[in-house]
């Protein structure tokens, strides 16, 4: 067994498919899910750390930090429902996630990490909900999809007439480009003399 076997075999859910369903590069997958993984860590850690602001009676920042550490939990078990598991559920909310798609992902995560930088704006509100940030932006990117192959491109900018026969683009052709005809050329005139006496 190999070390990438390994490590998808620990980073499996029990009731996942064998063969992914979608086309998202493996490093992708990945890497947003140990991104989550340690956001939330990051995010409990410093969340502990914002409550300590109860001793200098700051409202905001421990209200931050049981907001930060609510929202740690809540990505610990979606992305690592095994950090977790004696809680009930914990399983259901995790698989019940991975069938969504991903762009709903990205959007609750990007929601829920700017919502304690609200309430209290410190270095480790940054930090920690800067990560849960990065891993919404990493399932926004993988809800894009695959990137279509270089004929394709190629085959689409022909058909809309963006690309002529040849190997230039003619853009004259090209209605949405009718700014560029009216264009003037650009001209370089110097420095203008002054007379300082007058």
């Amino acid at each position: 067994m190999s070390f990438s076997e390994k490590i998808a075999g620990l980073m499996a859910r029990p009731h996942q498919d064998a063969v992914p369903r979608d086309d998202v590069p493996w490093y992708l997958k990945y890497s947003a899910r140990i991104l989550g993984i340690v956001g939330a860590f990051f995010c409990i850690i410093l969340g502990l750390y914002n409550c300590t602001g109860v001793i200098t009676i700051n409202a905001a920042s421990v209200a931050s930090g049981i907001l930060m550490m609510a929202i740690g939990f809540f990505v610990m078990a979606v992305e690592a429902p095994c950090c977790c598991m004696f809680v009930d559920f914990v399983q259901k909310l995790a698989e019940k996630a991975d069938q969504r798609p991903y762009w709903n992902r990205a959007a609750l995560y990007v929601g829920l990490s700017i919502i304690p930088l609200i309430i209290y704006f410190g270095l480790a509100t940054i930090f920690a909900c800067g990560l849960i940030f990065g891993t919404g932006v990493l399932y926004g990117m993988m809800s894009l999809g695959k990137k279509a192959t270089a004929e394709e491109m190629r085959n689409a900018a022909v058909q809309s007439g963006i690309a002529g026969t040849g190997s230039t683009p003619n853009i004259a052709s090209n209605d949405r480009a009718s700014i560029v005809n009216n264009a003037q050329p650009f001209s370089f005139t110097g420095a203008v003399a002054t007379d300082s006496n007058v």
